[in-house]
């Protein structure tokens, strides 16, 4: 690695366009921040020696220049931010809404907002937020931000902390404010470096030159929002993993107790009774609203349940061992949390099927006059029923939810709202079935030839209740990430890194100051502190210069 000396001594790494200690211009460096265009010193990074503009020459060199853009970084947070506008077009799949015929996001989306929301589904913006290149888009700001911050804060840590107080004249009288001042006593320079201290400034002296330095601490107030940037993309990565973020929708019916999904069979949910609650329509609070509704508007659908901990669940193969956890209800804007979990009340369905029975009979029966009877529980229908009369009956298809979509029998959703089935009926001693189609309000002979016949003779029905079971760990991390964001926001916008350089030459003291912002703040300080002197007040050379360019021109 190529080192640069210094007149003043100091040996400065490779791409350094200010000496760390004097501050002298490397000439052969002053193209890398603009300095042989300008009167002024870009004093940005201090001259610090920065490897995205120094190294070029590997694979790793071009990548950590790459990322070590500003430009890069903006334009991966703008594709970001446009990729994740397109998750908000149509809801994801997490928050399909519960009174969905149809909560399968293959047929949501395009029964609910037709062509296009076929294509949102096609495209995988359905679960956009979770998907592998969304991942990567936020893995790349991440890789941003930490090249970005390394790239600058480590080179410009280094030239604050080697800087001296003797500074070469060519960067004192290159600084946007400075003077020179002739026949200044030392009275008058002890009485500076007292006003210095009274305005709070931390005073350094070398050979009589002095630098008098104050909120050095601000300049990390970028860094430090990174770190927070940074700490909040972790957390957003870390919830697509399943140990510190659950996100699950589980149907439980009235009287059913079923494992919850997502806790490896740790923990079962029993539903022991769902109300429902609807505003009275003769309620002439609510009266209109309700006419607009359609009529029938819920005021509260709540869960009575009971949580319970299956204590064999780390025991490969053996039967739930059930311990209450705990017993209570669940309804709107009020969840149940237990064990690190939360449950919410998120949606419902009204009667749907809980069992269906059925009576064989002669087809040419008027009474008919039942030969057997069988039921089906909809829940885990059986697939044949062996009837003591000798008949054997088959489910060949069945369709929970049954609609006829272009001639086509299918099913709509998993869940038996309207139930169709295509039965197989095999008599006493025969081996040639009848085929018959039954629903409700259905009952078709296939060939139209059957000698016996179904027919439903009784049906049972529940309420079902949708729970959503969330647990989120990162969330503490987000905040976290959030409260050192804002620290670094404060850090950077209250306080100015505020330097001030005196200069003691023969009859003559030259006087230059620099802050990263509030130039009017500094100027003032200067006031202040020559108050009761006879050193000239600093000029702003940069107004100079665009003064005379304007005259110029």
């Amino acid at each position: 690695m190529k080192k640069i000396k210094c007149e003043c001594g100091h040996i400065n790494p490779e791409g350094t366009v200010l000496c760390e200690a004097c501050g002298k211009p490397i000439e052969e460096n002053q193209h890398i921040d603009g300095n042989d265009k300008s009167k002024l010193l870009n004093m940005r990074y201090d001259g610090s020696a920065r490897r995205s503009l120094t190294y070029n020459r590997s694979i790793i060199d071009k990548i950590w220049s790459f990322f070590s853009s500003v430009k890069v970084g903006v334009w991966l947070i703008v594709i970001t931010l446009v990729a994740s506008s397109l998750g908000t077009i149509f809801p994801q799949e997490m928050y399909i809404p519960a009174e969905a015929e149809n909560r399968n996001p293959a047929f949501f989306y395009e029964d609910w907002y037709g062509l296009l929301g076929k294509i949102y589904y096609q495209l995988g913006f359905h679960e956009l937020y979770s998907s592998w290149w969304y991942m990567i888009l936020i893995s790349l700001i991440g890789i941003s931000l930490v090249i970005c911050s390394i790239d600058r804060v480590v080179p410009l840590h280094r030239a604050l902390k080697m800087q001296k107080p003797k500074r070469h004249e060519t960067f004192l009288n290159r600084q946007r404010l400075f003077s020179g001042s002739k026949n200044v006593s030392s009275k008058e320079k002890q009485q500076l470096i007292e006003n210095l201290k009274k305005q709070r400034y931390k005073v350094r002296n070398e050979d009589g030159h002095i630098l008098a330095e104050k909120g050095r601490f601000s300049r990390w107030g970028p860094y430090v929002n990174h770190i927070g940037l940074i700490i909040i993309l972790i957390a957003a990565l870390l919830r697509m993993t399943p140990l510190l973020f659950l996100d699950e929708y589980v149907w439980v019916r009235e009287g059913q107790q079923i494992v919850i999904p997502g806790t490896d069979g740790e923990y079962y949910i029993e539903n022991k009774e769902f109300i429902l609650e609807a505003y009275d329509d003769n309620d002439e609070r609510f009266k209109d609203a309700i006419a607009r509704m359609g009529g029938n508007v819920a005021s509260n659908y709540q869960t009575n349940l009971i949580i319970y901990k299956n204590v064999d669940a780390s025991i490969p193969g053996a039967e739930p061992k059930l311990e209450k956890v705990v017993e209570d209800k669940v309804f709107m804007n009020n969840p149940l949390k237990f064990d690190g979990y939360t449950l919410y009340q998120s949606g419902y369905q009204q009667n749907e099927f809980s069992t269906m029975s059925f009576i064989i009979h002669e087809t040419d029966d008027p009474e008919e006059k039942a030969i057997d009877t069988f039921t089906v529980d909809l829940s885990e229908p059986e697939t044949e029923y062996e009837l003591d009369s000798g008949f054997r009956v088959v489910i060949d298809k069945y369709y929970p939810d049954y609609v006829l979509e272009d001639g086509e029998p299918r099913s709509e959703t998993k869940f038996p709202r309207n139930p169709a089935y295509v039965f197989f009926i095999y008599p006493p001693n025969s081996k040639s079935p009848e085929i018959s189609f039954i629903g409700i309000g259905k009952n078709i002979d296939a060939t139209g030839e059957n000698k016996y016949k179904l027919g439903i003779s009784d049906f049972e029905m529940h309420d079902v209740s949708g729970m959503t079971l969330r647990r989120d760990y990162t969330l503490p991390l987000f905040g976290l990430g959030a409260f050192i964001f804002m620290i670094g926001v404060v850090q950077g916008m209250y306080w100015q890194h505020r330097r001030i350089w005196i200069h003691p030459k023969e009859n003559e003291m030259l006087l230059a100051a620099h802050t990263n912002k509030n130039w009017y703040g500094i100027k003032k300080d200067i006031e202040k502190i020559i108050s009761g002197t006879n050193i000239e007040m600093v000029v702003d050379q940069q107004e100079l210069n665009e003064l005379d360019k304007k005259q110029g021109g």
